[in-house]
């Protein structure tokens, strides 16, 4: 049975997860007026999340990205049997790209329109993956990044870039001459695909490659 025939016939039902009580409740009253959608449960946290899932079996985990103590939004999706639609206000290509990778069913930020949000959860009940071309795009490009397989010198010179380093005080800070900081950066270079080092460094700290 597809995901259209599972929901034919009864409201969709949704497990609100959000740290902020305000929000919680607004997303709850939200949820409450659309036709052939009902909140089932809210949580205040992961954990209480991963319980009140197993035990109410929803169509849906709308869930905040950041819970404060406890699992996170990404540890839910990688734990849970239900699609889980992330909804948060950091867009943190690290963040999409976990996001992605534990199974979540989209990734939306709260300035969506209210329309889109229920948009997006009747697509995450229908098993569809709820991502803004935009965001497809950097996910993409991000795991690409990661997919470079920088080597451990390269990624310490670009650290040390990152820092404010000029060439010639990593050389120092790694006692090795300038060119060879040159020659690893180079490499980096043709990895992440860029030609400068301000645009190496945005890659590969996008990517969680550098602090």
């Amino acid at each position: 049975m597809n995901g259209e025939q599972r929901h034919t016939g009864h409201a969709l039902s949704v497990l609100v997860v959000d740290d902020h009580p305000v929000v919680r409740a607004g997303l709850a009253a939200l949820l409450s007026v659309q036709t052939g959608v009902r909140v089932v449960g809210e949580a205040g946290g992961g954990a209480e999340a991963i319980r009140l899932a197993a035990e109410l079996g929803p169509d849906v985990v709308l869930c905040d990205l950041r819970l404060g103590d406890g699992p996170d939004g990404v540890e839910v999706a990688r734990t849970v049997a239900v699609p889980v639609l992330i909804l948060t206000t950091y867009d943190h290509d690290v963040d999409l790209v976990r996001a992605v990778e534990a199974g979540a069913a989209g990734y939306l930020l709260k300035d969506a329109a209210p329309e889109r949000i229920v948009e997006a959860i009747r697509a995450a009940a229908r098993g569809e993956t709820v991502l803004a071309p935009d965001l497809s795009r950097r996910v993409v490009e991000t795991m690409r990044v990661r997919r470079a397989e920088l080597s451990a010198r390269e990624r310490e010179v670009l650290g040390l870039v990152a820092q404010g380093m000029s060439n010639r005080e990593v050389a120092r800070t790694l006692v090795v001459s300038e060119a060879t900081v040159k020659t690893h950066l180079v490499h980096a270079f043709g990895k992440l695909g860029v030609d400068n080092r301000t645009a190496a460094v945005a890659a590969a700290r996008a990517a969680g490659l550098v602090n």
